[in-house]
């Protein structure tokens, strides 16, 4: 964790950077959504790891909307456990209105996630 607190601060010049680590036994965002930040690092250390969409398999108006989230699990991108990647949000210069669209799954009963993000704060 901390050489990739190092690695993400060092890539983006970052003077001050969020952290959070969860466990969860919920998805903490069930529904495709975009963030309103620069950029996220995020990986999972255990459990089920994040999904995403490429561009176009959803029509941005219709975020948080059940019935217009794909279904079929060939248009679903999902990261592996170990994975690291970074999304970028909605905030990063020239990217407003194309933040990755993302969201946390549901892990299996008795299951668990371990996540950690990084947000660039300046």
């Amino acid at each position: 964790m901390s050489w990739l607190v190092s690695a993400f601060a060092c890539l983006l010049g970052a003077k001050r950077i969020g952290l959070r680590m969860r466990a969860l036994d919920t998805a903490m965002c069930p529904r495709f959504h975009v963030d309103h930040v620069p950029v996220r690092l995020i990986t999972t250390y255990s459990g089920i790891g994040s999904q995403w969409l490429r561009e176009g398999v959803m029509d941005r108006r219709q975020l948080g909307q059940p019935e217009a989230e794909p279904v079929q699990n060939s248009l679903i991108e999902q990261l592996a456990s170990g994975d690291v990647a970074l999304f970028k949000g909605e905030k990063w210069h020239g990217n407003e209105g194309f933040g990755l669209i993302h969201r946390s799954p549901q892990p299996a009963p008795g299951e668990c996630r371990l996540i950690l993000t990084l947000d660039w704060l300046g």
